[in-house]
């Protein structure tokens, strides 16, 4: 999505240890319009797929959800890290290593809102070692629920999660592809 690469070249950071801070428009300050454009392409990308629900993680996918949801015209469920007071009754569990944080969370989706009648595409913010994408995929195989694919809006090629899923037969559509990142100049090199 040549938008969305655009956006990363123009005011995505590059940082020690492989990351890219993309938090002026992607998943701390959100640019509405472009969080829409990915919405539309997702639905573009998916459609024929016959969506039921979105299916996310807290906290950074949930706006990239909430428009690709608006663009299905769908709802939207995301896991959460923690089991609260709100969420009564039966849950899916699945454990999580997060990249971002270094440390491994325990995600839950309650079982009143993910089931076999579902037909489910997973969408998050990034795509690195895969974990995340790995949980959320358990999770719905766990519901019974049909998994229609994974939605990425940044995917760190030259990291193994996203060939390692599509090798595991995924459908898998990444809308940037990193393939290099330099923190000394800020370069950002993306598959074609």
């Amino acid at each position: 999505m040549q938008l969305l690469k655009d956006r990363i070249r123009k005011d995505g950071k590059v940082k020690d240890g492989n990351i890219l801070k993309v938090d002026s428009f992607l998943n701390h300050q959100i640019d509405v319009q472009l969080l829409e454009e990915i919405g539309k392409e997702f639905k573009r990308l998916f459609e024929a797929d016959h969506v039921t629900k979105i299916l996310t993680i807290e906290a950074s996918g949930i706006g990239i959800a909430v428009e690709t949801a608006r663009a299905f015209g769908v709802p939207v469920v995301f896991a959460k890290k923690a089991k609260t007071k709100n969420i009564a009754g039966d849950v899916y569990t699945s454990k999580v290593m997060s990249y971002t944080h270094g440390r491994e969370y325990d995600v839950i989706v309650s079982k009143d809102f993910l089931g076999p009648e579902d037909r489910v595409l997973i969408v998050d913010d990034f795509l690195a070692n895969g974990a995340a994408l790995e949980g959320l995929i358990k999770l719905v195989k766990d519901s019974g629920a049909v998994l229609c694919g994974c939605g990425i809006a940044i995917e760190k090629g030259f990291q193994p999660g996203g060939d390692e899923l599509r090798k595991k037969g995924v459908h898998l559509e990444s809308l940037a592809i990193v393939e290099s990142m330099n923190p000394a100049t800020g370069e950002i090199l993306f598959r074609e």
